[in-house]
């Protein structure tokens, strides 16, 4: 019987785990399945706590429903009874120290036609007559691994990007837009600029199909999406899940591998599966060589934080479900999401549930990640305060610090993990890394992840 060792319970080494138990099923193939997971519960970044009648994800707080294979899984887990959509709204963008409403029929701030353009009352009317140059400009060399930054600052102008657009991608992607890639964040706007002779054209060709995905685009369950990793955990009862249990490194051993633990005896596997932060597979592997391309992916850090009061969630503005911060704000976070509004399964009361956002491209993030939890409520308090004129106690505070924890997909990331692949084909067969330090950020694209690695451990498994 073969075996296999997944390191990291997050979702990715449990989507792989959960694809390998099926492809040995529909084969009647036996294997000896192991996953080894350094905390005390599953999930990694999906983790969901309770407070209060509160329900706050730490990590990642929904799942994009479009992405590929995302329902697919939610339908294999026989789980869809468990599901919720988000409540649409308006999403803001505070500068000036206004709330301003990001025009309705814009993709991630770029507006999808004139109206929508001529909507925005983030930019000025010249600003809106750069834009349109987007009608003129051929594209004589962008390509998708051009800076994002650059490819729309030239078709589109300086203004909309900076008031408009960058604050937007940047809270998806977390990284300067200069230093990212249209391949790791939009490639189709490439498509789109050659195509269509203009990214405006491009969406409006293909609007209908964005429309139809912006209303309940995202998902989450009843009760968290630890709902979700629970029940993937409930349903793989043949497969050897080790909690608390750090891997400590991984040695060759004739056609395979050693796996070493801090608290378990080794194990020999014929594959291995490194679904960890680049960080951790750097530590298990220990090769010098390979570190030289590892070390070449980049992270971000945020700080996050819940506050749960005893008010109605009606004291929001109308519609509205959270807001990105700009420049000329006297807010120090960069971002909101009116939780209870977005999710209302958040809150089992109706009451107002907030979550606030400082990530390290903040001016102040130093000084913010050196403060104690009591002095980041009283910043957050007054962020609410400034924002919403809300000047109540929270009844319940939550507060998370992701240091070094959320991948950048910069300019040189697909480069390097190309090199990476490669090395890791030719000195270590068998052995894959997976995860979102590599292959894409969100949990849809580590449930894709983990079935693409199940399927290429199953391929070289039975050769």
């Amino acid at each position: 019987m073969k075996t296999v060792v997944v390191v990291g319970g997050g979702i990715t080494g449990l989507c792989t785990m959960h694809y390998l138990r099926r492809y040995a099923q529909e084969l009647d193939t036996p294997l000896r399945l192991i996953l080894a997971e350094k905390n005390g519960y599953l999930g990694g970044k999906m983790h969901t706590e309770y407070d209060k009648g509160f329900i706050m994800e730490t990590g990642a707080d929904s799942i994009v429903a479009r992405y590929p294979g995302v329902l697919d899984l939610v339908k294999e887990l026989d789980f869809e009874s468990e599901l919720v959509y988000n409540e649409t709204g308006v999403s803001y963008i505070h500068t000036n120290n206004k709330l301003h409403a990001i025009p309705a029929g814009s993709i991630f701030g770029i507006p999808m036609g004139i109206d929508s353009l001529n909507a925005s009352t983030l930019i000025s009317e010249e600003g809106k007559k750069r834009v349109l140059k987007d009608f003129e400009l051929p594209n004589t060399g962008f390509t998708k691994e051009s800076s994002i930054g650059e490819f729309l600052e030239y078709f589109l102008g300086k203004e909309i990007v900076e008031k408009q657009i960058a604050p937007v991608l940047a809270g998806v992607y977390s990284g300067d837009l200069y230093q990212l890639s249209l391949a790791s964040t939009l490639p189709y706007l490439v498509d789109y600029k050659n195509k269509y002779g203009s990214i405006i054209k491009g969406f409006e060709a293909n609007r209908e199909q964005f429309e139809k995905a912006a209303n309940k685009k995202f998902i989450s369950f009843r009760n968290g999406l630890s709902a979700l990793i629970n029940r993937l955990e409930e349903l793989m009862p043949e497969v050897e899940i080790c909690k608390n249990t750090a891997t400590t490194s991984i040695k060759k051993h004739n056609s395979g591998y050693e796996v070493l633990f801090d608290n378990r005896p080794s194990v020999l596997a014929d594959a291995v599966v490194l679904a960890v932060p680049n960080q951790v597979v750097r530590g298990v592997l220990k090769d010098e060589e390979l570190d030289k391309q590892l070390s070449k992916f980049t992270n971000a850090s945020a700080i996050t934080m819940y506050l749960g009061f005893d008010v109605p969630d009606s004291v929001l503005p109308a519609d509205g479900t959270g807001f990105i911060v700009s420049h000329n704000s006297d807010l120090v976070c960069n971002a909101s999401t009116w939780t209870s509004r977005k999710w209302k399964h958040t809150s089992a009361n109706g009451n107002l549930l907030i979550r606030l956002f400082y990530k390290n491209n903040n001016p102040r993030y130093e000084e913010l990640a050196a403060m104690s939890e009591e002095e980041l409520i009283k910043v957050a308090l007054k962020d609410v305060k400034n924002s919403l004129n809300i000047e109540e106690e929270p009844v319940v505070v939550n507060v998370e610090k992701w240091i070094n924890s959320m991948p950048k997909y910069d300019l040189a990331h697909n480069e390097a993990l190309q090199v990476v692949q490669d090395e890791l084909e030719d000195k270590y067969p068998n052995l894959f890394i997976a995860g979102c330090s590599y292959f894409g950020v969100g949990i849809g694209a580590c449930i894709e992840n983990g079935k693409i690695t199940a399927k290429k451990i199953f391929n070289v498994l039975l050769q």
